[in-house]
């Protein structure tokens, strides 16, 4: 029987190299559940349908209905500290808060597009499953 060679650490890897979804310390998994929320995949695509333009924080809210005050702040934080999202702040009272996507926020756009339009178009059969399995 022979044995696999041990794995290295994402951590310990060069800058820049791929990360291994599969070892538990890779931070691909910690990235993976940063943009993989609603309000994250909301939150980039509104941005990316003003893009190149800047939105404020209040017209974020009114286009995404449900988000609370607390949860889009702190999706925006994460986005801005990931460089997926620009802040700028106007030193008004109370000051005015713009948002734009970088260009790697707009790289990230181009995926999440995807896993939108495949979430719609086969909305109904995970939900003809899902009321399948309840039933079970």
């Amino acid at each position: 029987m022979t044995s696999s060679p041990a794995r290295t650490s994402p951590a310990r890897t060069a800058k820049g190299a791929r990360g291994d979804l599969f070892d538990p310390a890779c931070p691909t998994r910690r990235l993976l559940d940063r943009i993989g929320t609603k309000w994250t995949s909301m939150a980039v695509k509104v941005l990316a349908e003003a893009s190149p333009d800047e939105v404020r924080f209040a017209e974020l809210r009114r286009r995404m209905p449900g988000v609370s005050q607390k949860m889009l702040s702190a999706t925006l934080q994460s986005l801005t500290r990931d460089g997926l999202v620009a802040r700028r702040v106007e030193p008004t009272v109370p000051p005015r808060v713009h948002y734009r996507l970088t260009d790697l926020g707009l790289s990230l756009e181009v995926a999440l597009a995807t896993v939108r339009a495949w979430a719609e178009e086969h909305m109904a059969e995970i939900d003809r499953a899902d009321h399948a399995h309840a039933d079970e």
